[in-house]
């Protein structure tokens, strides 16, 4: 193994405990009424703005960072942070998050497939096995979904999966990640100014949306688009469902939660299928390769 593919591996699992974080600290903010959910939005993007540009700033001496980001990735990241927030208030963990990751990975494989990307027969194999744990995991909390939160919900997955294939063509993650975030200032006040004088906000609401923001988000973000410089789209889109599982991991070491054998389960199969789409057709390659040599 090379060392490009160490810092894929490695820069992708950072993302999805990121991913995983920014999860839980958001249902601890949003489920304990300590923070509305806009104003949770602002903090979270005006901290991610900030962290980034230290970051950016620290490191310019080294490079120069020409790449600036675009609206496209900027609007794609509001939409999918603000739909995210206000999707919680009508809906409960387990149905939110089957809603937001299974939308993830519908768009981004339908988008491959529609491109022209074909899947091997692994690949399909390995989706399926990866959706039948997640959905496994989450049966037992999911309920009915109001319908307001199953369009917002499903909107934040999409513009998710989006961003993500955006996010695939950087050559400067750092610069564009922090350019993105810059960029949704303008959505950030039209915000603010439409729900202003609903808002709500605590001590520790604020520090849990900057935590969200600067670490989980800003940070987190900047990783995955390292990551997804050695990810294919479908690999990108089925190893994000292993965050669910993350998550559940996360509630079991701060929230006192039990670990089940349900868990264990559905963490195996989300496992397995990911390594059957990331490793599958590689490994029925070089099985055929031997066979043809063999042959010969």
């Amino acid at each position: 193994m090379n060392k490009q593919s160490i810092k894929i591996i490695a820069a992708t699992l950072f993302a999805l405990l990121a991913f995983a974080g920014n999860s839980v600290l958001c249902r601890l903010a949003l489920d304990e009424n300590a923070i509305d959910a806009s104003s949770f939005t602002t903090i979270r993007l005006l901290s991610g703005i900030i962290i980034l540009f230290i970051a950016v700033k620290a490191t310019s001496k080294a490079k120069e960072h020409s790449a600036k980001g675009n609206w496209l990735a900027a609007s794609l990241l509001f939409v999918y942070a603000v739909a995210f927030s206000f999707g919680y208030i009508s809906l409960d963990t387990g149905t939110g998050a089957l809603i937001l990751f299974g939308a993830v990975q519908i768009t981004m494989i339908v988008v491959s497939v529609v491109s022209g990307n074909r899947l091997h027969y692994s690949e399909w194999l390995g989706l399926f096995i990866a959706f039948f744990g997640f959905v496994y995991l989450m049966i037992p909390s999911v309920t009915t979904p109001s319908l307001i939160g199953f369009i917002l919900m499903t909107v934040s997955g999409i513009a998710w999966g989006f961003y993500t294939l955006v996010g695939r063509a950087s050559t400067q993650p750092l610069s564009d990640t922090a350019y993105n975030f810059l960029r949704t200032s303008p959505f950030v006040v039209a915000l603010v100014i439409f729900t202003l004088k609903d808002s709500s906000v605590t001590t520790e609401g604020v520090v849990l949306a900057i935590l969200s923001g600067a670490v989980t988000s800003g940070v987190g973000y900047f990783v995955w688009y390292i990551a997804l410089g050695g990810l294919s789209v479908t690999q990108a889109a089925v190893v994000q469902l292993f965050v669910p599982v993350i998550a559940a991991i996360g509630g079991v070491i701060f929230a006192n939660e039990l670990i089940t054998l349900r868990l264990v389960e559905s963490s195996a199969l989300v496992l397995g299928g990911i390594l059957t789409v990331i490793l599958g057709k590689k490994a029925l390659s070089v099985v055929g390769a031997k066979k043809n040599i063999e042959g010969k």
